[in-house]
């Protein structure tokens, strides 16, 4: 059965496609962008209207790397204050009692508030896998099904724990052999290559210091033959340069290079310590970064290379990383987070166009997608629509820059494939008091 049309009428303003007139709006139908509504026009045939006229709307939002699991130790007194390496060593052994249950609470809490700040399509990337959780995947497919997001299960992996010279406890790694049998599992379960696919499966092995060399190999050999991207943490921090070079004898990119990793279909969360002649390889090479801002200043892990990464051909996306470094899974903070560190590291001219960009196409450029990302004709019907009718919003002037420089944080409406998951500021169908009442009792047990 067709889907009456919808039309998106008379915005207050919105992030169109270069050179469209779309003043008048969109009209949506069966899930896709049917037609962009000119000043003073109207569309042809049968429709409903929803008057946008107080909204500024935007794209869905693109989150290209998370782990969900991280918002049941928010702000933990263990890690405060310090730097990646000390604490993973310090969250580690908490993040050892994950539960089914803890999991599925913390998927519920991660995805709608990503949602409720406009986001419509979120890469999460779980590597922790205690006794009990051999379903961590099917546990976050399920809540996304049950949200509407579209999401990029990042099947993760470790294998070096502390014993072998990395840094996890023995209890949360898994053997490669285990390891590889249920990435084959998760892939043929969930896996969609097909336009508008509200799932997706990368393989995405950790770290370079928590995963062997075999299993780095085999995992891009495995994602090669299934057609799967691949992601992982790198670049991130000077430790991780030192730690490769003591251990590898090269520096993380050539390690990534010589383990087959360095393609078209690899995306890699922070990227900060490339060097220039790195830079021209990732390139060359089609790799896409995870710009994750937030958490790189909690860190205090350095600034990424946005503008020589895009100078080189390099996709930049961006992340709000987990919520228990960035301690938040709110994508608009982001995108306010990644204009003011990269004006800081280069100069005014980074404009709210260039972290929009990033956080809609470039991020799904980043998940090779090219049926999300932006407003085009025929692309999914994915929106966040935002209010300015705040406080912090009186007195400005340009809608979009008011976004990014008076600091939204919450979306008033979010569409997915042409539904609406998020109505008057709330995910639809979500009992948010219940779930933050479980979600905040789950929390307990990881308290020290």
């Amino acid at each position: 059965m067709t889907e009456k049309a919808l039309w998106i009428k008379n915005p207050m303003s919105m992030l169109a496609p270069e050179n469209v007139d779309a003043s008048g709006g969109l009209l949506i139908k069966n899930g896709k962008v049917a037609s962009h509504i000119g000043t003073g026009m109207e569309p042809e045939g049968s429709f409903d209207v929803f008057d946008a006229s107080s909204h500024v709307v935007l794209p869905g939002l693109i989150n290209t790397h998370h782990h969900f699991y991280q918002t049941l130790t928010r702000a933990h007194p263990n890690a405060i204050n310090k730097e990646l390496f000390d604490w993973l060593t310090a969250l580690y052994p908490l993040w050892t009692r994950l539960t089914p249950e803890a999991l599925k609470l913390a998927t519920d809490v991660a995805l709608a508030e990503l949602m409720m700040s406009g986001v419509t399509c979120a890469s999460d990337h779980h590597y922790v896998y205690p006794d009990g959780l051999d379903d961590a995947m099917d546990i976050q497919a399920q809540v996304a099904g049950d949200l509407g997001m579209r999401m990029v299960l990042n099947r993760g992996s470790m294998n070096l724990s502390v014993k072998d010279g990395g840094l996890p406890p023995e209890n949360i790694v898994q053997d490669a052999d285990t390891i590889l049998a249920d990435c084959e599992r998760v892939i043929s379960k969930f896996h969609c290559s097909d336009e508008g696919a509200m799932l997706q499966v990368a393989l995405a092995p950790c770290s370079p210091f928590s995963v062997t060399r075999e299993l780095m190999s085999d995992t891009a050999t495995l994602a090669r033959r299934c057609g799967c991207a691949l992601h992982t943490h790198l670049a991130e921090t000077e430790d991780e340069n030192q730690y490769c070079l003591d251990h590898f004898g090269c520096r993380p990119l050539d390690y990534l290079e010589e383990t087959g990793w360095l393609g078209d279909r690899t995306w890699l969360a922070h990227g900060i310590y490339f060097n220039d002649e790195e830079i021209v390889r990732l390139g060359k090479a089609g790799v896409g970064v995870s710009h994750c801002p937030t958490s790189n200043m909690v860190l205090a892990s350095g600034n990424c290379r946005t503008r020589e990464l895009e100078a080189a051909g390099v996709k930049v996306g961006l992340g709000v990383d987990g919520s228990a470094s960035s301690d938040s899974s709110n994508l608009m903070e982001g995108v306010r987070h990644a204009l003011l560190i990269n004006r800081l590291t280069y100069d005014a001219t980074i404009s709210h166009h260039d972290v929009f960009r990033w956080a809609t196409r470039g991020s799904a450029n980043c998940l090779g997608r090219s049926d999300i990302g932006d407003l085009e004709l025929g692309k999914q019907a994915d929106l966040a629509m935002f209010k300015l009718d705040e406080l912090r919003f009186s007195g400005a002037h340009d809608p979009l820059a008011a976004l990014v420089l008076c600091g939204a944080t919450s979306a008033d409406r979010v569409m997915v494939a042409g539904k609406w998951t998020v109505q008057d500021g709330n995910p639809v169908g979500l009992d948010l008091a219940k779930l933050r009442a479980d979600h905040g009792q789950a929390a307990k047990a990881f308290a020290n």
